[in-house]
């Protein structure tokens, strides 16, 4: 007999709610003067129509429903809560002898069956075991909607007229999950940023991404990381190993560095890429490519192909949806709003108010070349707030070399994206146009003639400061 749960391990959380349906009085006193000895709380209904009232009014974690009831019975229960888009585990309830309907409800969604007369060590197994299931499934569902949110197109920030082209290109192939995207661009400006994009943004249902990088693997390692291996194909491989185009199932594998990999990897990557199957080593059998693959790479892989180390036809095979990033040294009108958004992001992760940035030390970020792109920023930002006790980073916080940025001294000191400019506007009345006018002229003086500073600064497009 199971041990029922204690007092005190009750009152530390708050028990599982469980819905028991059966039309039989007696069989609910029993199911759950069992349930309730094992710690769970308990609600009961005598049929399909009251569970579903009860079900439209509080949160259940799971139900336990008889199959054979008067009017709805448990399988049309099932169906209706499917329709009302009720996930919360089902378990049927069947006499002996009548496990074939148990196993009809399961394949309509059930998600397991007891049998009557109840065993309780089968029952606490069984029920816990789905509250378990039902707990995984939905920390899953969380992760994966945090991940969508975080990775987006929209999380992408840029008025970069080439980054922007970028975006449009890759919001185009997530309707086509199973083309090649090759992505180009300088370490840290956001390859695999813009990959796990389009792997979300990707239609189908929720699915893996599975990134490796190809130029941290040995040589001799990287067939068997790829495709995997079978027990005993070669000393040391002691057990069977998926790899990473197994792993990846129906969603991405991200192929980073591609340009890295050494040749002889690069004709069995071309055959799988062409055949869309693979083979482990050590084996015969054809195992089919489900997965979308994306690489990527720093090197400019033309220029390879001429030194003769990629292969034409590899480059030829994985160019098919190419995607430039430019560097931040070609898209320094994105840094502001790129400022603005890593702050938010640091005044989470550090526990500290957001700080401001002084003038100057704007003028030193913007006149540094960033050879380590967004990646290089997000860290000089990150140590910057770490090392600032006022409400303002300073060009000394940055650890960068301060090159020609004009001294400046007081309150002028001050470009912040958390501050709001005190514009001084005259108190008498201005017509709509004056006051555009006025809002724009105190905006672009403030910020010293820089446009592309002003309209970020004001949320509107560049073209304004243009128009007569």
């Amino acid at each position: 007999m199971p041990t029922p749960v204690s007092v005190e391990d009750r009152a530390v959380t708050k028990p599982p709610l469980l819905l028991l349906v059966d039309d039989d009085a007696t069989s609910l006193l029993v199911l759950g003067g069992y349930l309730k000895r094992f710690g769970f709380a308990v609600v009961t209904a005598s049929g399909g129509e009251q569970a579903l009232e009860l079900l439209g009014e509080r949160e259940f974690d799971l139900l336990i429903s008889d199959l054979r009831m008067p009017g709805m019975d448990g399988i049309t229960l099932l169906q209706e809560m499917h329709t009302r888009n009720v996930t919360i585990p089902f378990i049927v309830v069947t006499a002996c002898g009548s496990i074939e309907s148990a196993v009809d409800a399961m394949r309509q969604g059930a998600y397991d069956y007891l049998e009557k007369p109840f065993n309780p060590d089968s029952l606490q197994l069984t029920v816990q075991r789905a509250l378990d299931y039902h707990r995984a499934m939905t920390e899953n569902r969380q992760i994966r909607a945090y991940l969508q949110e975080c990775f987006t197109f929209q999380n992408i920030i840029t008025v970069n007229p080439a980054m922007k082209e970028t975006l449009e290109m890759a919001a185009k192939v997530t309707s086509f999950p199973q083309t090649t995207v090759a992505i180009y661009g300088e370490s840290g400006t956001g390859k695999e940023v813009l990959a796990r994009a389009i792997h979300f943004a990707t239609t189908g249902m929720p699915t893996r991404f599975v990134a490796i990088n190809c130029a941290a693997i040995p040589e001799h390692l990287m067939e068997s990381e790829l495709f995997g291996h079978v027990k005993g194909a070669f000393t040391g491989a002691e057990r069977d190993r998926e790899g990473k185009f197994s792993q990846a199932g129906n969603g991405t594998l991200l192929l980073d560095e591609v340009g890295d990999m050494p040749l002889p990897l690069q004709a069995k990557l071309l055959r799988a890429l062409q055949e869309r199957t693979f083979e482990k080593i050590g084996s015969n059998q054809l195992i089919p490519i489900t997965c979308r693959v994306i690489v990527a790479t720093n090197a400019n892989l033309s220029q390879r192909v001429e030194a003769g180390s990629f292969r034409e036809d590899l480059y030829h095979r994985v160019n098919v949806f190419p995607l430039s990033i430019p560097p931040l040294r070609e898209r320094k009108d994105d840094i502001w709003q790129i400022c603005e958004y890593v702050l938010a992001e640091l005044q989470q992760h550090l526990g500290k108010p957001l700080p401001g940035i002084s003038q100057r030390a704007m003028d030193v970020i913007l006149g540094h070349d960033w050879p380590g792109n967004v990646r290089e920023l997000r860290n000089r930002l990150e140590r910057a707030a770490i090392l600032t006790s006022g409400d303002l980073i300073r060009p000394e916080h940055l650890g960068l070399c301060q090159g020609d940025a004009q001294q400046q001294g007081g309150a002028q000191d001050v470009y912040s994206p958390c501050t709001t400019y005190n514009l001084q506007l005259p108190t008498q009345s201005l017509s709509l146009a004056s006051l555009t006018s006025r809002i724009l002229t105190i905006t672009l003086e403030r910020c010293k003639g820089n446009k592309s500073k002003a309209a970020q600064l004001l949320k509107i497009d560049r073209k304004m400061f243009y128009r007569d």
